[in-house]
């Protein structure tokens, strides 16, 4: 019996030590395979991102960033690669934070501005463009809904040819930099401005200031995605009631109302008022 005890322990052993062969040369595997792995990892570089929620208006400090690797194929456009790039030394003054930005987000040129600069319009303007207050109430300020960033189209009102009242797209997509003195894009709380401050061309800045000097102007809010380019748009009182008055040269005035029918337009002899 003591014999076959012992056979049997070392067969048990034997198996023992063939399995745990085998573990090692699967963990051997495992490990061969994962720095492989790590040694194929995409090429990497240093990008300087914000350790906490940075919000408009604050200065920028070395305390409140860090540098991170991040993939060289999938960096940002307007990142910054160090410290020295962020903070230079042969600049006064720190940088101010123009848009919120989260925890490790990297810092772009579009979110701070230069050293030594406020968080003012100026800073918004991108080059060749200029900024214009206009004018605007509940009714023409889109209720009050508007904010920082928004996009608008600008509607005129005023006399047309031959004295009639007309309204007139006269620019569209026009980008808004300011809520009255609010220059916040994060600000979503409904506001009643009564100035807002957008961003235009120079020849946009002659137009909008004649527009807002010679009728009233509107704005319609665009929306975020829409990236419409619009035409020629201009509605005349009479367009809008549909009376067209015709003169015959020999004859009494003949006044006509057009009304529309699906795709058919018919047209109706009416008495003339005046």
């Amino acid at each position: 019996m003591r014999i076959v005890f012992i056979l049997v322990l070392a067969v048990g052993v034997g198996l023992a030590g063939f399995a745990v062969s085998i573990a090692k040369d699967r963990f051997d595997q495992y490990q061969t395979a994962l720095a492989e792995q790590r040694n194929a990892i995409i090429p990497t570089v240093d990008v300087v991102v914000v350790n906490r929620q940075l919000r408009y208006g604050e200065r920028l400090t070395p305390q409140d960033v860090q540098v991170i690797r991040w993939p060289a194929d999938h960096v940002p456009f307007g990142s910054f690669n160090s410290m020295e790039d962020l903070f230079p030394e042969d600049e006064e003054g720190a940088r101010t934070v123009i848009r919120m930005m989260e925890q490790h987000e990297p810092i772009l040129l579009a979110k701070v501005t230069a050293p030594g600069e406020d968080a003012g319009v100026a800073s918004r303007l991108e080059t060749g463009m200029r900024a214009i207050a206009l004018r605007v109430d509940v009714s023409s300020g889109v209720s009050g809904f508007l904010r920082p960033g928004d996009r608008v189209d600008v509607y005129w009102t005023g006399p047309g040819r031959g004295g009639e009242t007309v309204t007139r797209l006269i620019r569209a997509n026009v980008q808004l930099i300011a809520i009255d003195q609010i220059a916040d894009e994060q600000r979503n709380s409904p506001t009643i401005a009564r100035t807002i401050t957008v961003t235009a061309r120079p020849e946009d800045v002659a137009a909008l200031t004649q527009a807002q000097g010679s009728g009233s102007l509107t704005l319609a809010l665009v929306g975020v995605n829409d990236m419409t380019e619009q035409g020629e748009v201009e509605v005349s009182t009479s367009s809008l009631l549909g009376e067209v008055e015709e003169v015959a040269s020999e004859g009494p005035r003949v006044c006509t109302v057009r009304n529309r029918r699906g795709a058919e337009v018919v047209i109706t002899q009416v008495p003339c008022v005046n």
